[in-house]
């Protein structure tokens, strides 16, 4: 058994050269992900009524990403069982776990779309305004269709980037961002004879984008792995350990996206300037998130990868070389926060009023980057030891506990409005990135080896 406590001192640019080479790709593809609903939100912007317009097409998004992402956090537990296979040179383990997925995306496709549909109403129980309650029930009706083949393209791009081929993934989420856009273009405007059909149009696009996007993902798979498709069979041994795996990360994802979204539904009973301006300022803040996110993927895949050869230094310094990868981007993000505001509100809307309150949220987007970024890639690292569980515990204090009474107390009981909401975040994502920092520090100076031909989940001491 080998223990240690750091990341090695063998030479670090190697090490930061190795993640760069799956960190990159990884990072353009959460980004691409993410430019689809940027894309929306600026394209929207041309409408008339532009802050109503944006403001309608984020709740409906908050609404239809708060169920959505639960069900792309179940299969992150892909990223340790296939990762850790692959090291372990296991590909029959490795291609179980993707069937593992497939049959997990079946089970749970009709029943999140559902839910979506059900939890509805609850917008109107928060008190959004009619006219963006309205708008946000058409684009969510159409997008809704959007996420069975969002589910598989999570599946089959978490196989890929397990076992480290992750040029496909990039290629398909910047090309689906193609189609994205010129599908807006066209529908929402209703050019080259096709209807205008507003809000509903740009939703359509992204449904078509999407489908597309899971048609790449299958591809990549296909011409990288052809064995993988003759092991597509119902194992449901397998689908429980996806499942232990798995649910904590759903949870956990699911608790940090959801106090956003839930944020964005109670801005909607706010004046549709603070709306539209909470709605920039938080994309602008998950644009930023994707790279981290990214990185984290490239956290997870390596650190377990490194833990199925056996290498555990290895899987120390991947986490870590993750983590300051991470630290210098985020300074990077800060720094451009606090010096571009104006002119990265002026991409989504003319509207002078939304876009110096904008300028407000971002100072407060500023001071949460870098703790954002470590919460993020800290959890990738704990991924891939196999540990889903204490992150999750975090982010239900973190955000639910404490910045959910605390943001919702500012904003009405103080009378701050969004900047109340934003400083319960703040605090939240502080916490949280300080103390899964500090539990992969005290974690990975205690990992076991895997024993090979196992579960392909790590022992923690």
């Amino acid at each position: 058994m080998t223990r240690g406590a750091g990341p090695g001192r063998r030479p670090l640019v190697p090490d930061i050269r190795a993640m760069l080479r799956i960190a990159i790709p990884l990072a353009l593809a959460e980004l691409g992900w993410m430019a689809m609903s940027v894309v929306d939100n600026i394209m929207v912007g041309g409408l008339p009524n532009s802050a109503v317009a944006i403001g309608s097409t984020s709740v409906g998004s908050a609404l239809f990403y708060g169920v959505a992402i639960f069900g792309l956090g179940l299969m992150s537990g892909l990223d340790t069982m296939v990762s850790q296979a692959f090291g372990a040179g296991n590909w029959g383990e490795a291609r179980r776990s993707l069937a593992a997925g497939v049959g997990l995306c079946a089970l749970i496709a009709p029943l999140l779309m559902l839910i979506v549909t059900a939890a509805f109403p609850l917008l109107n129980v928060i008190g959004v305004r009619p006219e963006i309650l309205s708008g946000a029930r058409a684009f969510n009706s159409v997008l809704l269709w959007s996420l069975p083949p969002l589910l598989v393209y999570t599946t089959f791009r978490r196989y890929l980037q397990g076992i480290h081929s992750v040029r496909a993934v990039a290629f398909g989420l910047v090309t689906a961002n193609l189609v994205n856009l010129f599908g807006n273009w066209i529908l929402i405007y209703g050019r080259w004879g096709a209807p205008a059909m507003g809000i509903r149009g740009s939703a359509l696009s992204t449904v078509v984008a999407r489908i597309y996007l899971a048609g790449v993902m299958v591809t990549g798979v296909w011409l990288r792995d052809r064995g993988a498709f003759g092991q597509l069979k119902p194992d449901f041994e397998r689908i429980r350990k996806l499942l232990k795996l798995g649910l904590p990360a759903g949870v956990t994802i699911g608790l940090e996206v959801g106090i956003f979204n839930l944020a964005t539904a109670v801005a909607g009973s706010l004046d549709p300037v603070s709306l539209a301006a909470h709605t920039i300022a938080l994309n602008a803040a998950a644009v930023t998130y994707m790279v981290p996110l990214g990185i984290a993927s490239a956290a997870a895949v390596s650190v377990g990868r490194a833990l199925g050869a056996g290498d555990l230094k290895g899987a120390q310094r991947a986490g870590w070389t993750a983590i300051g990868i991470t630290v210098v981007f985020e300074l990077c993000s800060l720094v451009a926060f606090l010096l571009l505001p104006r002119q990265i509100a002026a991409v989504y809307t003319n509207d002078r009023r939304v876009i110096a309150f904008t300028g407000t949220l971002f100072v407060i987007a500023a001071i949460f980057q870098l703790f954002d970024g470590l919460q993020t890639v800290a959890t990738g690292a704990l991924r891939g030891l196999g540990n889903t569980r204490t992150p999750m515990v975090w982010n239900l204090v973190g955000y639910w506990v404490i910045a959910l009474p605390l943001g919702y107390w500012l904003c009405f009981g103080r009378g701050w409005g969004a900047v109340g909401l934003w400083d319960g975040l703040c605090l939240a994502l502080i916490l949280i990135g300080v103390g899964l920092t500090w539990v992969w520090w005290d974690k990975s100076r205690h990992i076991a080896p895997i024993e090979k031909g196992g579960d392909a989940i790590p022992a923690l001491l």
